[in-house]
């Protein structure tokens, strides 16, 4: 038992040295951390916000929250029309980006595409349906952006699913290629990366020296002096705007997270599908037996919506590739999160979304597909850092707090129990190491974080393993006390003394797990790190204190009972008898 504890306590060590990661992550109120204020407004003009909206926007952001893992973020509702989200830690602006992603989800079919800074001549036109399925003129290719790893394609599978490579990592950068720039490696493709470079750079310079011209046929004039204006850059962005689903906006690309720059602007037919007609969205892994080598994002539309997209995929597809109109706008925030082009008709409401994607890539665009449909809209009040400043000074009060405790039983075990003492002290130390192992290995895995609650637990935790040590050590000298030698009083208080730890220690875990499921924010760390501590006070008692004592009762010094071993017979009463006086039969 001794043995295998102390492994798994070497492999901990090894794989936090290994993970790079040595000491745990520290919630917002340690570490500090950012706050996102977010002011609610209807939809529609005039409507009231209701406390049925607030509570649905409210799970769907802590469900985004969730699927990041366990992290001690907190989304809270103040007032009637406010949420506050706070998210621990620095370097989280892809947490609060996901999080305040709060526009609705749209679909709108490319009507112009256009790189920034670089204006095109006007088109001769030529026949080509409009957005609404009207006959119109054609639109030439867009000169691309000159990115070989954001060249945009698609193509649909036998089944009708489109796979479309339009988005790129960290931050997918949209082509202005209606035409397949990159084509999608299929499974019998056998391309190094440095040639499947090298082949989109030569037919990204190919297309550079083709002239051209977008066709603005169709484009409403106040909307195309909009789209003259657009420099996509600072707050021209656009992120966080809305538009009237049924008029065309002119929008930009997702900015670069390091220049804050769009590479590309639009102008984008009305909405024809909505974030609330998305089913289901999901991050699927490279299956090469299924011809996905790579890592995909796959979302399923409802009904109507099934109808709506079959419809414009078949007037897409009839225009080819080299048309502009071809291509459909995921547009999530005010700007165009990817526009993949279409080869076929689908029918089946099934769509992959393809890319150089990663997995963090594809996990997070599966989140804003599945969660991106509230039923506010939310403009971004303010965005703050929070100092740690006065989390540490509660740190060290706690700290100084559970010293001045963990000292107190120390000097209890030694008084009472003096040599058995020293086998509590060190389960105690024991369950510390392997309480902090879990803690950094679990904020390496699972993002968890250790905030001041979850400190609270960890103390708390220090009497739930003391009364382990209690109810084991008092059986043992019970069996002493009968008068049965060491050894075997060992065996007989264990099995007495383990059903009732284990109980205790059931009921503790219920508490905390129950605790954890109905509660939020750092009461979930006080519950998380309660339960996991509990855990480890099984595993302590099994494999350290019980086959220690079992150890300590072979050796002269406790199993003969010295007096400062805690088993003395003078002092557990043993050896003592009663010296009873002959009575004569007067007395009788």
């Amino acid at each position: 038992m001794l043995l295998t504890l102390l492994v798994i306590a070497v492999a901990l060590v090894g794989l936090m040295f290994w993970q790079g990661q040595k000491t745990p992550k520290l919630a917002l109120d340690l570490a500090g951390g950012t706050t996102v204020t977010l002011t609610a407004e209807p939809t529609k003009a005039g409507a009231k916000i209701g406390d049925s909206e607030m509570s649905q926007a409210i799970n769907i952001m802590r469900e985004r929250v969730n699927s990041l893992g366990v992290s001690e973020a907190e989304v809270t509702k103040q007032g009637s029309n406010v949420i506050i989200v706070q998210v621990p830690g620095q370097g989280q602006e892809r947490v609060v980006k996901l999080i305040g992603t709060t526009a609705k989800l749209e679909f709108r079919q490319v009507m112009v595409a256009e790189p920034v800074g670089v204006p095109q001549q006007a088109a001769t036109p030529t026949p080509t349906p409009t957005p609404t399925g009207k006959a119109s003129k054609g639109a030439k290719t867009p000169k691309p952006s000159g990115s070989p790893s954001a060249k945009a394609s698609a193509t649909a599978s036998p089944k009708g699913r489109a796979l479309a490579k339009a988005l790129t990592a960290p931050t997918p950068k949209p082509s202005g290629s209606g035409k397949a720039a990159t084509p999608a490696p299929s499974a019998s493709q056998s391309l190094t990366p440095e040639q499947q470079q090298q082949l989109e750079q030569q037919l990204a310079q190919q297309q550079q020296q083709q002239a051209g011209a977008e066709d603005f046929t169709g484009v409403d004039p106040a909307v195309k002096a909009q789209f003259d204006k657009l420099t996509c850059t600072g707050n021209d962005v656009g992120q966080g705007q809305t538009f009237n689903p049924a008029k065309q906006a002119a929008v930009c690309a997702r900015p670069d997270p390091k220049t804050h720059k769009s590479d590309y602007k639009f102008v984008l037919a009305p909405t024809q599908i909505s974030g609330e007609q998305v089913t289901k969205a999901q991050a699927l892994a490279p299956d090469p037996q299924s011809g996905r080598v790579q890592w995909t994002v796959s979302l399923d539309l409802n009904g109507s919506a099934t109808k709506t997209f079959a419809d414009f995929t078949q007037k897409a597809a009839a225009l080819g590739e080299n048309n502009t109109r071809n291509h459909f706008a995921i547009v999530l925030d005010g700007t165009v999160y990817s526009w993949p082009s279409v080869k076929e008709a689908i029918t089946s409401g099934n769509a992959q979304i393809e890319g150089q994607f990663t997995q963090q890539d594809s996990t997070d665009l599966a989140n804003v597909l599945k969660y991106g449909a509230l039923p506010l809209k939310f403009n971004q009040s303010s965005i703050e850092s929070v100092s740690a400043t006065l989390g540490k000074d509660q740190l060290s009060a706690g700290l100084i707090a559970g010293a001045i405790g963990l000292g107190l039983v120390v000097l209890y075990c030694l008084f009472y129990y003096r040599g058995l003492g020293f086998v509590a002290i060190s389960s105690l130390v024991i369950a510390g190491c392997l309480t902090y192992e879990a803690v950094v290995l679990l904020g390496k895995f699972i993002d968890f974080r250790m905030s001041l609650a979850g400190i609270a637990g960890a103390i708390v935790a220090i009497g739930i393993t003391a009364d382990s040590f209690v109810v084991f050590f008092e059986r043992l000298r019970d069996e002493v006390r009968e008068g049965r030698s060491l050894r075997t009083a060992v065996e007989r208080g264990w099995h007495r003394a383990r059903r009732t730890i284990i109980v205790a220690d059931a009921v503790s875990f219920i508490a905390a797990l129950l605790l954890y499921w109905f509660a939020i924010g750092g009461v979930k760390g006080f519950a998380f790190t309660l339960g996991l501590t509990t855990l480890i006070d099984v595993i302590v008692v099994f494999f350290f204190t019980k086959p220690l004592v079992t150890l300590l009762a072979r050796t002269k010094f406790f199993g003969r009972g010295h007096k400062l071993s805690g088993l003395d017979p003078s002092t557990l009463g043993v050896g003592k008898r009663t010296t009873v006086r002959p009575t004569s039969a007067k007395e009788a």
